[in-house]
């Protein structure tokens, strides 16, 4: 794994299917059937691109799931504790979040996680499709970067900061992760989001909390946030 990384700072007022897996076993979806079950999605597209599905629990055999697992093996073996691994094998993704979180709908996002009593405390990922091949078409990483949070994550009453920018390189595909914190008259979220491109489409995983918790939280969400990776479809 190549890692390259810089730092940028910077502050401008009012700017305009699935398998869940935990650390040791299977994560099991409905204990009262089946000790491990595997839950696919079905496809559904928006207007716009955005990815929708309806989640269905397929119950499988042991014979069955050790096939499907064979491609990621590695990546399974590597969960850290406390943590379970989501992998999307039909949207080409997966990652980990921390154990005691569940799943929720977050609205146009394909897959998302929160802690158990801080809502605000969650992970959430959405992909759009694009004609580009990898992150780095998008133009240099500071640019691409700085021009998400001001123009796209932020709201105008919101005033960003960026405090740390990351190029990653793990098995020829590329990730850019950072970190900004979002500040509004009576409320401040930070957050880290990673942003990948592969299978024609264009991935962004965002990981975040209330400000005030972030030096409490922060090397937790580090771990999902790094945790991102792009599966071939």
């Amino acid at each position: 794994m190549v890692v390259s990384s810089c730092s940028l700072s910077w502050i401008s007022p009012c700017l305009s299917h699935k398998l869940n897996l935990p650390h040791s076993n299977y994560l099991p979806r409905n204990t009262a059937t089946s000790s491990s079950n595997t839950v696919f999605c079905a496809l559904e597209t928006t207007p716009i691109g955005e990815s929708h599905c309806q989640r269905r629990p397929l119950l499988l055999g042991i014979g069955a799931l050790t096939a499907n697992l064979q491609p990621t093996k590695l990546l399974f073996a590597q969960v850290p504790d406390r943590y379970r691994a989501f992998v999307d094998y039909e949207d080409g993704y997966s990652y980990v979040y921390p154990i005691d979180w569940k799943e929720f709908d977050f609205r146009a996002h394909d897959s998302a996680f929160k802690d158990r009593y801080l809502q605000l405390q969650n992970v959430r990922v959405r992909f759009i499709p694009t004609e580009k091949q990898d992150i780095r078409d998008l133009g240099p990483m500071e640019e691409v970067i700085y021009f998400l949070v001001k123009h796209r994550y932020a709201a105008p009453n919101q005033r960003p900061t960026i405090y740390d920018m990351q190029e990653r390189t793990i098995d020829d595909k590329h990730y850019y992760t950072f970190e900004y914190v979002l500040t509004s008259p009576n409320y401040s979220s930070a957050s880290f989001a990673t942003i990948a491109i592969g299978n024609g489409r264009y991935y962004t995983l965002i990981v975040g909390a209330n400000e005030r918790r972030w030096k409490r939280v922060r090397n937790q969400l580090k771990v999902v946030a790094d945790s991102f990776r792009l599966l071939d479809i």
